[in-house]
């Protein structure tokens, strides 16, 4: 199985190739420019694991939630190539990355995750690690830090630049629980290339058209001062 990934909703610009197995990626930082950055980093990672468009089974998306920009950035290049290689498209959430990469990296089995959301929100939701795998245990939502909702009083992994972010309020909220944090974790395509796998073996791809951009916040117009 060959999966080309991408995700543009946060400042890690990233892209990844599965190509039986074996997983190439670049990652970039930056503020802006990923419409630009993205595609010649999609050149290059082609290159790197020498394979083409038409070598891929399927094109996996970060589809949100993210930056509003980043987001349909992501959204745009991953069904500009789905519908121009005629493969199918499977999105990803950004926060199930995030929580994926606390289970690759450090080990963690219940996480909760928070990603700034601007306007003193966060985006969260807490996972719980199944055979490897960040396995969605509540729902997604949008919220101020102080009420984000854990689905019991079990100690947790803090995973996601909202515990840097608002970290004295949310480590106070939350003491005795947090057993460890790494808040300096973004969502990558790699992660979502990892993700991608079992949705694609359990038949869940989707048409290049049928790909869907996930805010969870309705007032994604505002402008960035606003934000």
């Amino acid at each position: 199985m060959n999966i080309l990934a991408l995700d543009t909703c946060t400042e890690m610009c990233s892209v990844a190739i599965l190509k039986n197995g074996e997983l190439f990626e670049q990652s970039l930082l930056t503020q802006r420019g990923h419409s630009e950055k993205i595609l010649g980093m999609l050149d290059e990672i082609l290159s790197q694991a020498d394979c083409g468009l038409a070598d891929m089974d399927c094109i996996a998306f970060g589809r949100g939630p993210g930056s509003f920009t980043g987001v349909r950035v992501g959204v745009s290049v991953a069904q500009g190539i789905a519908f121009a290689s005629k493969l199918p498209v499977v999105p990803v959430s950004t926060l199930a990355a995030v929580a994926q990469r606390a289970i690759d990296e450090h080990g963690a089995d219940y996480i909760a995750v928070a990603m700034d959301a601007r306007m003193q929100e966060v985006y969260s939701a807490t996972y719980q690690s199944v055979d490897g795998l960040a396995e969605l245990t509540g729902e997604e939502r949008v919220c101020l830090p102080e009420l984000i909702c854990l689905d019991n009083d079990s100690s947790f992994f803090a995973a996601g630049s909202g515990w840097k972010e608002y970290e004295a309020l949310m480590t106070t909220k939350f003491s005795g629980q947090i057993h460890g944090m790494d808040n300096q974790l973004l969502p990558t395509a790699a992660a979502i290339a990892k993700l991608a796998v079992k949705q694609i073996e359990n038949g869940h791809t989707l048409a290049a058209e049928q790909a869907m951009p996930v805010y969870l916040r309705d007032n994604v117009a505002k402008k960035k001062g606003e934000q």
